[in-house]
């Protein structure tokens, strides 16, 4: 009689949760556009929060904040408060769980307790004192990533050889990816590979260290190829020749040959930025197209991509939207046509940045148009460490008419090193020192 009643309530709550369900669904329904709105607004809201936290608790600047927000979100703060607490209290500095974070943004929303503390615990027992499992952890962050004890217990012996830069590996590598992924990085480093490179691929998965055959003959090439395994380039040109079959190179190249370069070019551009011939053939072709858009002739475009060949990972969109941006500034097509042969990295930079350093360099400093076109580097100068703190020293010294009335070259007072700028508009003026230095260093980013 019991089990009857029981089985009876339990199947109207059951319909209640059916009705319940359905009653949501026509809801959703009838009003998509409120549903999607509502999730969106929680997305951003989550973002905005994230960011906020990230600023205030580790210090990191807005725009890092926002990167890392896009791999990671949360409402509120109990959880990446408690794996910041555990960390701290494990003698992390603000500084090393910045690094960490950067790495490995997940971690905030890692169980602190439950996963976190157990896994920095089994690392001491392991024998790491206090101070070799922060450096362990910092340099290594996706370690604490690791599922079971033992595939832990591997990389941190692994880790370990390689900080203290052992001669021969003493750790019995197991079969499979893994195996093959420390005994591929064990090569590496003793072909000169530097740490920071090798740790990158031992937590990567994407990353050319796990096959074996493939990775000794890609290796071969690379080292034959005559690239540095002390240079991240040596990496780079590792993953294109891993991943891309001896044809698919071959195509690569004849579409370059195609489209005006030599031989011999397309492979000292390969030797500049390995990455030139991972692009499909669509988007070689559509690059040059845009290019041409832009006013370049054939010869133009390849002295373009051999000086910047990373002008190719531009997209047809944002280059057309650059011209009418520097259009919109005052420039000419012309002038624009000129600055991109002498400084392809100018169809880069956003609207909004570009629109700052112009205020700075061509409203306040008065510097002309034609300045900018026939030095178009000082673009890509940074405005706070650069722009700003030299344009306001100059200012300063035009006032008290100790440099004419006249502005000084724009070359002068920004293509140099801050030594050479301080030499030759600061020290000269003995007494004034220390305020042009005030002016110099105030609000400047270090």
């Amino acid at each position: 009689m019991f089990s009857l009643i029981f089985h009876g309530r339990k199947s109207v709550e059951l319909q209640k949760w059916r009705n319940l369900r359905v009653s949501v669904s026509i809801v959703q329904n009838a009003f998509p556009s409120t549903t999607k709105s509502f999730s969106s607004t929680i997305a951003k809201d989550s973002s905005t929060f994230t960011v906020s936290y990230l600023v205030e608790s580790l210090g990191l600047t807005k725009k890092l904040a926002e990167t890392i927000s896009k791999k990671v979100t949360f409402q509120d703060k109990v959880n990446p408060d408690s794996v910041l607490n555990l960390l701290r209290s494990n003698g992390f500095k603000d500084s090393q769980i910045s690094r960490i974070i950067r790495a490995y943004p997940r971690l905030l929303v890692t169980d602190a307790e439950k996963s976190l503390r157990p896994k920095l615990q089994f690392l001491k027992s392991r024998g790491a004192s206090s101070s070799e499992v922060i450096e362990i952890v910092s340099n290594v962050p996706t370690i604490l990533d690791k599922k079971g004890e033992e595939t832990v217990s591997l990389y941190y012996d692994f880790v370990k050889d390689i900080m203290q830069d052992g001669k021969s590996l003493c750790i019995s590598c197991p079969e499979g990816k893994k195996g093959n992924r420390i005994r591929n990085i064990s090569v590496l480093r003793e072909l000169g590979v530097p740490q920071k490179l090798l740790f990158s691929l031992l937590i990567s998965r994407y990353q050319p260290v796990c096959g074996k055959e493939k990775f000794e003959e890609s290796l071969k090439k690379v080292v034959d190829m005559g690239f540095d395994p002390a240079k991240s380039k040596f990496v780079e040109a590792l993953h294109v020749v891993y991943e891309m079959s001896e044809k698919t190179i071959e195509e690569k190249v004849n579409v370059y040959k195609r489209l005006g370069f030599s031989e011999a070019e397309i492979w000292a551009i390969f030797k500049k930025w390995p990455y030139f011939l991972k692009f499909s053939e669509k988007k070689i072709i559509l690059m040059f197209e845009t290019l041409k858009k832009c006013g370049l002739v054939e010869e133009e475009i390849i002295s373009v991509l051999k000086s910047r060949p990373q002008c190719i990972r531009s997209s047809e969109q944002k280059i057309l939207d650059s011209i009418e941006m520097f259009l919109g500034l005052g420039f000419s097509r012309d002038d624009f046509k000129m600055m991109v042969k002498r400084y392809p990295c100018c169809t880069a930079y956003s609207g909004e940045t570009l629109r700052k350093k112009f205020e700075v360099l061509v409203k306040m400093m008065n510097w002309p148009l034609e300045a900018v076109v026939m030095i178009p580097t000082v673009l890509g100068y940074s405005l706070e460490k650069r722009i700003v703190p030299r344009s306001n020293v100059i200012k300063a010294l035009m006032s008290k008419g100790l440099i004419g009335s006249e502005n000084p070259p724009i070359s002068s007072v920004l293509v140099c090193t801050d030594q050479e700028f301080l030499k030759r508009y600061v020290m000269k003026h003995d007494k004034l020192v220390p305020k042009l230095m005030a002016i110099f260093n105030r609000g400047r980013v270090s």
